[in-house]
């Protein structure tokens, strides 16, 4: 009976409906939407006779017509600057798994660092009726805090931290990374200090952390070069250059990624810089090479995937309707100590 009806709508063009599915299984059609919705609902001989003419149909249930009379599409949205670099890629996977395991489904946007961009996916994102929205970092455009408060949905700011977010946040603050990397460096007493960054929000807040802490203690020297995001090994190394072409002394370097500092520290190793003794490097990140360098390089740490998981919690909590999500969820970091400093 199956194969006939395939046939059928083979030679009509017409896709398979609700009341098809149906007809062909032998119960109602609000029998077919609960074993969609809710499976646990339905006699499992009647699911698996259900199961079977859907598998043998091809038919895919039209999620939105239903979420929109349940006001539910079990659709998050996502908007992360790249996935290019693993510091975002692990946080996706964190925030992906903990949503399929709640029966939700992750719709990506990439916004390349670029509020304009992220105005407009969030513009096309709301369009679909996600039940919930996932931001990178807290700096949006008016526009773009306004559409999104004007929805009405629940929405996580992840990789930042702030007293008040559009919602919720789940992240740290890059400025006290930043003073944490100073007082590390300051230990040692270089005579010379450096910032290499990248010029995204995040790595502003870190470069600026990291000079507030020396003010008044020494001057931090910027690399004459503009570098954009995501960063790169040859940014870092062409900007280690002209640290060391500028003048002698001992060295303390904060770059703003491990792939920066990576780049750095091969520039420093051409030159036969010893290190940590003339010259410090540490990154940010600890990507998965930063154990395996030469020498091993000293980094600091946060849990990139914890970021997805909390951040995927907090907004299926809202979701739910719970009143206990905290506006500010922090995470920790710290400084993983290794060879460059």
């Amino acid at each position: 009976m199956t194969d006939d009806f395939n046939i059928k709508r083979m030679t009509s063009n017409s896709p398979v409906t609700l009341a098809d599915i149906a007809k062909l299984a032998g119960v109602s059609p609000v029998t077919v939407s609960r074993a969609i919705n809710t499976p646990a609902l339905v006699k499992p001989r009647t699911l698996e006779a259900i199961e079977k003419v859907i598998a043998r149909t091809g038919y895919v249930p039209n999620l939105l017509a239903g979420g929109l009379a349940s006001r539910r599409t079990r659709l998050i949205a996502a908007i992360v600057p790249s996935v290019a670099s693993t510091i975002f890629a692990e946080t996706i996977e964190g925030l992906n798994a903990e949503l399929v395991s709640a029966g939700y489904q992750l719709l990506l946007g990439l916004s390349g660092y670029e509020p304009a961009r992220e105005l407009e996916l969030t513009r096309a994102i709301l369009a679909r009726r996600p039940d919930g929205v996932i931001l990178t970092g807290i700096t949006h455009l008016k526009e773009t805090r306004a559409m999104l408060t004007g929805a009405g949905l629940p929405i996580v700011e992840i990789w930042d931290s702030t007293p008040s977010p559009l919602d919720t946040a789940v992240g740290f603050s890059h400025a006290a990374v930043g003073a944490l990397v100073a007082d590390h460096l300051l230990i040692r007493g270089y005579d010379r200090y450096a910032q290499v960054g990248a010029n995204d929000p995040r790595a502003v807040q870190r470069r600026d952390g990291f000079v507030s802490r020396l003010r008044g203690v020494a001057d931090v020297e910027l690399p004459d070069l503009e570098m954009n995001s995501p960063s790169t090994f040859r940014d870092g190394r062409l900007a280690m250059a002209q640290l060391l072409d500028r003048g002698k002394g001992t060295l303390g370097v904060f770059c703003s990624s491990d792939v920066v500092a990576h780049g750095a520290l091969a520039e420093a190793y051409a030159r036969g810089c010893r290190m940590p003794d003339e010259l410090a490097i540490v990154g940010f990140g600890d990507f998965d090479f930063a154990p395996h360098t030469h020498p091993p390089l000293t980094t600091v740490r946060i849990d990139r995937r914890d970021i997805g998981t909390k951040a995927a919690q907090s907004i299926l909590r809202k979701i739910a309707g719970g009143k206990d999500v905290e506006a500010m969820i922090n995470i920790d970091f710290h400084i993983v100590v290794r060879g460059t400093a």
